[in-house]
């Protein structure tokens, strides 16, 4: 009867939350590299008694996808952002770091894309995942009316990791090709780092060596609130960023500790959104008109 009541639940969060979107796309038409597990819906995983409640989770994901939201034709501009949920590579802070980031980014006339990549713990997983997500975006763009000059990636906490390797190992072969997709460029053009996490795994804390930062990294913006125990992560991409010469925007608030995404009653989650506004409206556009 519990696991009757729990499948009955997983699809009820998963028709409620998909109910409020256009589309889902999968990545993966068919066998999905290095994966022995079929391909299922997605797992929500159960409240627990002391956590907090205002979180919905994923805690398992067998069949990558892309969940998309549309802006109103008349805000249209033309620039996508894929959004990569936090969750410690465990689990996906769906709505606090997905959903409720693409529905503000759609308002502002972006196409957003939030990324449910696998979990848990397939770091490789996760890589090809996104490397093939931006590859789609890039090769269905003129069919959904978009720039495929204009593609970031926008990550919380561990999909701030996940960005991060996914903006500077996008040269590396991760999979075999599947189809024509697969022959196009997995760089994103633009970075946007949230109180990300696990980008000072080197020696004595140093940037994390998978992470190869050069002149061809693409621009970031990095947010992060000082008392955050990940807020090292921040340091370490920005001097390396700074070292390669690659344009980047940072901004440490004192307060805010981890994991707000942008809800209301926290300062860090309501500074950041208009901040990152501004660099792309006055910088990443600039730069989109200079590469014309």
């Amino acid at each position: 009867m519990k696991l009757l009541i729990q499948v009955l639940l997983n699809l009820f969060l998963v028709n409620t939350v998909l109910s409020q979107v256009h589309e889902t796309v999968y990545l993966w038409p068919e066998k999905i590299p290095g994966q022995s597990d079929a391909k299922a819906p997605p797992v929500f995983a159960e409240s627990q008694s002391g956590k907090d409640d205002s979180v919905t989770r994923i805690e398992k994901v067998t069949n990558p996808a892309l969940i998309v939201y549309n802006p109103n034709s008349e805000r249209k501009n033309g620039a996508t952002v894929i959004i990569c949920p936090g969750g410690g590579y465990r689990r996906l802070a769906i709505d606090l770091e997905g959903y409720e980031i693409a529905e503000w980014l759609s308002e502002l006339g972006y196409t957003a894309f939030v990324l449910q990549y696998r979990v848990p713990q397939n770091q490789v997983g996760t890589l090809q995942d996104i490397q093939r997500a931006i590859r789609l975006v890039r090769g269905t763009s003129e069919e959904r009316g978009l720039d495929p000059t204009k593609i970031g990636v926008l990550g919380f906490s561990a999909g701030g990791s996940l960005s991060a390797r996914a903006s500077t190992r996008y040269l590396e072969t991760l999979y075999e090709p599947i189809d024509e997709l697969d022959n196009l460029s997995a760089r994103p053009d633009f970075v946007t780092l949230i109180y990300p996490a696990y980008l000072d795994k080197g020696a004595n804390h140093s940037l994390t060596p998978e992470l190869k930062v050069n002149r061809e990294t693409p621009p970031m913006f990095i947010f992060v609130a000082a008392d955050d125990m990940h807020a090292n992560s921040s340091l370490v991409m920005s001097s390396s960023l700074r070292e390669s010469n690659v344009p980047f925007e940072l901004h440490i608030l004192p307060h805010g500790g981890h994991g707000y995404g942008m809800r209301p009653g926290n300062r860090s989650a309501e500074t950041w959104p208009n901040l990152w506004k501004t660099w792309m409206e006055t910088t990443i556009s600039k730069q989109f008109e200079t590469n014309k």
